[in-house]
C-alpha cells in the first residue's frame, strides 16, 4: 500500500482558521512538502510543465486545501438522498472517471477544512426528512480514503455520523488505508463499500490505486471492526473474456469467511457509461486508452439535467445484470443487491 503524497500544497487564506487547515499545514511543513499560498482554488497559478499533458500530470499530484462554500447539497440517487464533499478529485487516475466532465480543467486535488459547517449542513438536510432516517453519500466527489492519512477527515465524520440517530453515512472507495478508521465510534450508521472490477479493468484503467487482493483485505479489516459492508462492481466492462474474469472476481470475494458473516452484505452494479464531453477529455489525457467509446455500438440514455450518455443496448445491459447478479447469489444469498444501473 502506497500512500498519496502531494508534490505541492496550495492554501487558500481562510483554510489555516480552521483547526485541520492548520493540521495540514503542520503535516505539510514536517513532511518538506512545498507549501504556497492562492487566493482561491480557482487562482491557482504556478503548476509546473511546458505542454498540456505535463501541467495535467503535475496538477494530479497537487493538493489545494480550502473551505467548502456551497452547503446546498445534491441529491445522490440510487445510491443515497444527498451527496456532500469533504474532496474533489481523486489521487487515483481511472481513464473513465466521470469527474473529468466537471473537473477536466481543474485536476487537482481539493480538500476542504470546515468540517462543522458541513456537519451543520447536513443537520438541516436530517431535519428536513424527519421521521425518515436520511442517507448521505461522502465519496461522489472524490475518495476521500485516499487522503485520509493527510486530514483525518473521514473519521470524524465517521464518528460524527455514529452520533446521529437519524442520519446514515455511505462512502466508496479503491484504496485501503483503513487502519485509522477501526477503532472510530460508528455506531454501526457507516456502510463501507469498497469498487471492485476484474483484473483486466483495475490494470488497464484504474491506475494509481489499490489492486483487488488489497481492497479485499481491507475490506475484510472493516467488516470484522463491524461496519456494515458493500461492494460496488463498477464500471462493468463487457471486454475479452468478461463472464470468466467477472466469475472469478466473485470467487475472490467468496475466499473470505467473514464476509459471508454479514448477512446484510450490499452490491450495485453500474454498467460502463461515458459522455461525448467525457470521452473528448478522455482521449485527451489518454490518446492510447483502450476504453471502448464506440458510440454506434451504445445506446443514449438521459441523464440529470437532460445529459445525454452512452450505455449498452438494452439485451447486453440485461445479460449482465441477470449474470452478476447469479454469480453473486450463488457465492452470497443473503446479500441484497440494491440496484443496477
Amino acid at each position: 500500500m502506497r500512500l498519496w503524497m502531494p508534490q505541492r500544497v496550495y492554501f487558500e487564506p481562510s483554510a489555516l482558521d480552521y483547526p485541520m487547515g492548520k493540521q495540514i499545514y503542520n503535516y505539510c511543513k514536517e513532511k518538506e512538502i512545498p507549501i504556497l499560498q492562492t487566493t482561491s482554488h480557482n487562482q491557482v497559478r504556478g503548476i509546473p510543465g511546458e505542454t498540456e499533458k505535463a501541467r495535467y500530470a503535475n496538477a494530479r499530484k497537487t493538493l489545494v486545501v480550502g473551505v467548502k462554500k456551497a452547503m446546498k447539497l445534491d441529491v445522490c440517487k440510487p445510491s443515497a438522498h444527498y451527496q456532500f464533499s469533504l474532496m474533489t478529485n481523486c489521487p487515483g487516475n481511472c481513464e473513465y472517471c466521470y469527474l473529468f466532465t466537471t473537473q477536466g480543467k481543474k485536476p487537482y486535488v481539493r480538500v476542504y477544512v470546515n468540517l462543522e459547517e458541513i456537519f451543520q449542513s447536513i443537520e438541516k438536510h436530517i431535519e428536513n426528512r424527519l421521521p425518515q432516517t436520511t442517507l448521505f453519500e461522502a465519496a461522489s466527489t472524490g475518495d476521500p480514503l485516499a487522503v485520509e492519512h493527510i486530514t483525518g477527515a473521514l473519521k470524524k465524520t465517521i464518528e460524527y455520523f455514529g452520533s446521529l440517530e437519524k442520519g446514515r453515512l455511505r462512502i466508496v472507495t479503491k484504496f485501503s488505508n483503513v487502519e485509522s478508521l477501526l477503532n472510530a465510534n460508528h455506531q454501526g450508521h457507516t456502510r463501507f463499500r469498497f469498487s471492485i472490477n476484474t483484473n483486466y479493468v483495475i490494470s488497464q484503467f484504474e491506475h494509481n490505486t489499490e489492486e483487488l487482493f488489497n481492497r479485499l483485505q481491507a475490506a475484510e479489516k472493516v467488516a470484522r471492526a463491524g461496519y456494515p459492508l458493500g461492494f460496488i462492481i463498477a464500471p462493468i466492462m463487457r471486454h475479452e473474456n468478461w463472464k470468466d474474469e467477472y466469475a472469478h472476481m466473485i470467487q475472490a470475494l467468496d475466499h473470505y469467511k467473514v464476509f459471508h458473516g454479514k448477512s446484510h452484505i450490499t452490491f450495485e452494479l453500474i454498467q460502463h457509461r461515458f459522455t461525448r464531453n467525457a470521452k473528448k477529455i478522455i482521449q485527451e489525457r489518454y490518446p492510447n486508452t483502450k476504453l471502448n467509446m464506440n458510440e454506434e455500438e451504445r445506446i443514449r440514455k438521459f441523464g440529470k439535467y437532460g445529459r445525454v450518455k452512452y450505455v449498452y443496448p438494452k439485451d447486453e445491459a440485461l445479460e449482465m445484470k441477470e449474470y452478476l447478479s447469479y454469480l453473486i447469489r450463488s457465492h452470497f444469498p443473503n446479500a441484497h443487491i440494491q440496484y443496477f444501473t
